[in-house]
């Protein structure tokens, strides 16, 4: 299973992918989100799903885009577009192979970023069958893999109008979240950050250790705002004497 997150504000992107990768009894980590350089310009791609079919697509759209030389995407509409396009072919090719051997063709992407013509950042979902979706305003981010835990805190808390600083608390704690609830699920974290003031992507990597201090904080402070909230009917109905 996989957790990766898109968030579009105000200030710029934010594109999280956690780095679990199991098989039976196996765990490895791997990188799931990758930035494409197009002319003077990148734009991030990040998937859940079966690893072979990724590489595949993504070997696709680098050799699509090589052949265009000169040419690179004007928009990322038209760089979702092409990614779509490489999916559908794959799936023509190992689709059939794949479900054979109990496989589900199942890859689902996020891509994100600001080309030239882009007045904006924004970000695409694309499904399996290579049909996709647009980040809105109003839900400011989209999410792949094991979606269920990391969704609740977003949809109360992250609006458009969040900081940056705000939405990168918001997406580690999706994640965290995530990773408490799902097995398959876990360290190392990428993000990225993308500002549309300065046109730059920034990057890191952070593991376990790294962020001791915010885990402990948040199950402390969680807990004690549980013990805060106001007493509910159940205290005279579910409670002895």
């Amino acid at each position: 299973m996989t957790y990766c997150l898109g968030i579009k504000i105000k200030d710029g992107l934010i594109a999280l992918a956690d780095g679990r990768i199991t098989a039976g009894t196996q765990v490895t980590a791997a990188r799931k989100v990758t930035l494409i350089k197009n002319g003077k310009d990148q734009f991030f791609v990040m998937t859940s799903g079966l690893r072979s079919v990724r590489d595949k697509t993504l070997a696709y759209l680098r050799r699509e885009m090589a052949e265009k030389k000169a040419k690179p995407f004007p928009t990322m509409l038209d760089a979702a577009n092409a990614f779509a396009q490489c999916l559908r072919t794959v799936a023509k090719e190992d689709k059939e192979a794949l479900e054979a051997s109990n496989l589900k063709f199942n890859l689902h992407a996020i891509i994100g970023g600001q080309l030239s013509k882009d007045e904006e950042p924004t970000m695409f979902l694309i499904y399996p069958e290579g049909n996709w979706i647009e980040v809105d305003e109003r839900t400011p981010y989209l999410s792949i893999g094991a979606t269920t835990y990391g969704k609740p805190i977003l949809d109360r808390a992250l609006k458009h109008e969040t900081t940056m600083p705000m939405a990168l608390k918001l997406a580690y704690l999706s994640f965290d979240s995530t990773r408490y609830s799902s097995a398959d699920v876990g360290y190392p974290i990428d993000v990225m950050t993308y500002h549309p003031s300065d046109r730059k992507w920034r990057e890191d990597q952070f593991d376990y250790d790294h962020l001791v201090e915010q885990r402990h904080w948040w199950n402390k402070h969680i807990t004690d705002l549980a013990n805060r909230l106001p007493n509910g009917p159940w205290m005279d109905t579910l409670l002895p004497k």
